[in-house]
């Protein structure tokens, strides 16, 4: 039987190269904190526990986390080794593996985190199992000098490492799998002498060594480790994530018509057959069904579209919008909190907001619902078949029956009944012959105007 897990994540740094007030690992990703997108990779290993390191906007973390993992606070920030240190108390009775991740490398996938679990755990019985990955441009990274096979000779830190170690283009991540027994008995014997005068990490595989131990690498590819410090490399992350996805949708069957155009969310659902325009923006929470046509310029945010519909061009979305089958929302149509039913439409310049349109309802061009009142929302409700005339103002709350019509113009306050028709405008009044005289009276008025 395998070991519990546990996972300690880091995130105790300032995070000041991001220059911002929000903490650094809450920094969204396709509209998910990257700290969120670790924690999803370990969920998917059923840890036992999850400590989360702070420090600096402890409370916007805890905040976040809303008690999904437990917090340990490293005050004042003395180096990696101290901020795992700082996870004993809450790993007490903790007999396990631990995982050792970053909040701020936020790819890693749960295979690979699996994969150090399972290094850890093999007859050999490791110490130290440190992710490591190889890149020519190893900058500031820490080195990995290798022995036979995936052991590990040494490990050390950029700053202390001499010109042919610097050389070594196998780098240190900082990820890392350690029995429970073991980290806290090997942290403890950590100094910081070294040149930043900090508690390392990478010491206790050192210490492991020095003590006869096997510590190895399992190597990772570059991308999955990459950490995130800045702006620009925030964007670039969102560009790789972006990438991932549109090919995994094409690969799933549907139609990108611009690839580099469509913008998905972590959670975004996307069926077979579906057509996505150039410039479609999908916010968290959208569910599209097969077959359905996304046009160009949309915005769609926790929505559910069902199968054959179509949306826009230029349409929006927003949270609580359900399409049934094969419905259609227009250009410029805004729809919001409703649902509309199998084979609704509404296809030009309309809000529907907080309302359920019956199926095979036709909903005019320029319709509104009038759904609040400064105070509160109101429903809506518009029945099978019902047909709405353009430029109406559906006044909430308010019920159209079904097969229902409702005049062009018209400002409805009071429920229409089944079958009805319901014209609400004022009465025309015609008088012959006004604008002519009105038109004679100003073009006199200018001239004496000229002449003055």
């Amino acid at each position: 039987m395998s070991n519990a897990i546990a996972a300690v994540i880091l995130a105790a740094g300032k995070g000041t190269r991001m220059k911002s007030d929000l903490h650094k690992v809450l920094h969204p990703i396709a509209g998910r904190p990257m700290l969120m997108h670790l924690l999803g990779a370990v969920d998917a290993l059923a840890p036992a526990k999850k400590v989360v390191v702070v420090g600096d906007k402890a409370d916007q973390i805890e905040a976040a986390l809303a008690g999904s993992a437990a917090l340990a606070v490293q005050e004042p920030q003395l180096g990696t080794g101290h901020a795992v240190q700082q996870a004993e108390s809450a790993l007490a009775d903790f007999t396990g593996d631990v995982l050792i991740l970053y909040g701020d490398v936020p790819f890693v996938p749960s295979a690979t985190m699996q994969a150090m679990i399972d290094r850890l755990n093999a007859p050999d019985a490791p110490a130290v199992v440190v992710l490591t990955f190889f890149t020519g441009y190893p900058h500031h990274y820490g080195r990995v000098i290798e022995g036979e096979g995936d052991q590990i000779a040494k490990m050390v830190e950029y700053k202390d490492a001499s010109d042919v170690e610097r050389a070594c283009q196998i780098c240190n991540s900082g990820l890392m799998a350690v029995r429970s027994r073991d980290l806290f008995a090997l942290l403890a014997r950590v100094t910081n002498d070294n040149a930043a005068k900090e508690y390392y990490l990478v010491d206790i595989v050192n210490l492991a060594i020095g003590d006869g131990r096997r510590c190895v690498t399992v190597r990772a590819d570059e991308l999955e480790v990459q950490g995130i410090n800045s702006r620009s490399e925030l964007a670039d992350a969102e560009r790789w994530w972006q990438g991932e996805r549109r090919t995994r949708a094409m690969a799933g069957g549907a139609s990108l018509r611009a690839p580099e155009t469509v913008w998905f969310s972590w959670d975004t659902e996307i069926g077979r057959d579906v057509t996505v325009e150039p410039n479609v923006v999908f916010g968290p929470g959208v569910r599209v069904a097969d077959g359905a046509t996304i046009r160009a310029f949309s915005h769609i945010e926790g929505a559910s579209i069902g199968a054959g519909c179509e949306v826009g061009p230029y349409a929006r979305l927003r949270p609580g919008a359900v399409l049934e089958d094969k419905a259609k929302v227009g250009n410029f149509v805004e729809v919001k909190k409703a649902v509309l039913g199998k084979g609704a439409k509404a296809n030009h310049l309309s809000y529907i907001g907080d309302a359920t349109v019956g199926a095979g309802a036709n909903i005019g061009a320029g319709t509104i619902t009038c759904n609040y009142d400064g105070y509160f929302k109101y429903q809506t409700v518009i029945g099978e078949r019902a047909f709405i005339g353009s430029n109406s103002a559906l006044v909430a709350p308010v019920k159209i029956g079904a097969d229902a019509i409702v005049g062009a113009g018209s400002t409805v306050t009071r429920d229409v009944m089944d079958g009805e028709l319901r014209i609400v405008r004022a009465e025309q009044s015609v008088k012959p012959g006004w604008a002519d005289r009105f038109h004679d009276a100003m073009r006199k008025k200018k001239a004496a105007e000229k002449k003055a």
